[in-house]
């Protein structure tokens, strides 16, 4: 992290500086995951080029990476780091989710039956520094980003894995209820899920319907980078949104800056402006539906990164 901080400041210093707001439709979030979201909860020159970045481009929202990386378990063992950050991201006009899922613990297994208490932990780690936070300290929401699609027995196990994934999502609920807790939870979800029927609970329907009753946004990886046409970010995203609308949810589009293949899915290739330019397609088209929640990036160090080339830095 520290090798960005003259790019960081560089750029803080070049853009005008604004108050923290939210767009005009609905969020803009960014996926920060394990290294920067230590750094920036550790270190407060970290949080500040993070702010500048995240303000001087619009969001207003940090899906911030809340479990256990190398050894350490920040929200466990020093909570404290989290309350300053999180008290001083809400004074600056952020909002703040705690990110669950991570590659380095292998959370893709979570939707096995022998690793719903893991799943569960995990989980009620986040109600239970919230039930000692302070309200300013806070997290506001829960991301959890748990993909069994990454498992090497998804060709030959996806119906029971989904079901896993239900049974792990009604579970993050249950805890919710139970724990008297306002704050918003929703999955990073594919958005091929509502081409998948699922019998659960005495009911079949798309998967993605299951998972948005029970939950209470979802952020569609919606990994496009053409928002129009018949495999674009809106075709893809219009009946998770109808769906959304009905049921009273919430529905973010999640968009990809990484390398990627096919290039097809992801910004890496293109420029902030032709980012800029299919997000308002986006909102022309979905931003009157009651159910839009805006976006979300991924992700943070890939969007430094991103910015900074393309300025030449």
């Amino acid at each position: 992290m520290r090798a960005l901080a003259p790019l960081l400041l560089a750029l803080a210093l070049a853009l005008p500086a604004q108050a923290a707001s939210a767009p005009e439709l609905g969020d803009r979030a960014v996926w920060v995951w394990e290294r920067d979201s230590y750094a920036m909860v550790e270190s407060r020159t970290m949080a500040d080029e993070a702010f500048a970045f995240l303000r001087e481009h619009g969001v207003n929202v940090l899906y911030l990476y809340a479990d256990a990386w190398r050894g350490r378990n920040l929200v466990v063992d020093r909570p404290e780091s989290y309350r300053r950050f999180i008290a001083r991201a809400h004074a600056e006009g952020f909002k703040v989710y705690a990110l669950l899922g991570s590659a380095y613990l292998k959370t893709e297994e979570y939707v096995l039956p022998g690793r719903l208490d893991d799943a569960a932990a995990m989980f009620q780690r986040v109600l239970d520094y919230n039930a000692a936070a302070a309200e300013v300290e806070r997290f506001d929401g829960v991301n959890y980003d748990i993909e069994p699609h990454l498992l090497d027995a998804w060709d030959t196990r996806k119906t029971e894995l989904l079901l896993g994934f239900l049974d792990m999502t009604a579970e993050f609920a249950r805890r919710k209820a139970a724990a008297g807790q306002r704050l918003a939870v929703g999955p990073a979800m594919p958005f091929w899920w509502d081409n998948i029927p699922i019998a659960w609970r005495g009911r079949t329907r798309p998967m993605s319907e299951h998972v948005a009753d029970l939950t209470d946004y979802v952020a569609l990886m919606d990994y496009r980078n053409e928002a129009e046409g018949n495999d674009g970010i809106i075709d893809h995203a219009e009946a998770e949104i109808a769906y959304a609308a009905r049921s009273g949810r919430k529905l973010v589009i999640g968009l990809e800056l990484t390398a990627s293949e096919p290039r097809k899915i992801t910004f890496d290739h293109l420029t902030e402006a032709d980012l800029a330019r299919e997000m308002r397609l986006t909102e022309r088209a979905l931003g009157d539906n009651p159910a839009f929640g805006g976006f979300v990036l991924h992700h943070y160090r890939r969007y430094v990164e991103w910015v900074g080339r393309q300025a030449g830095e």
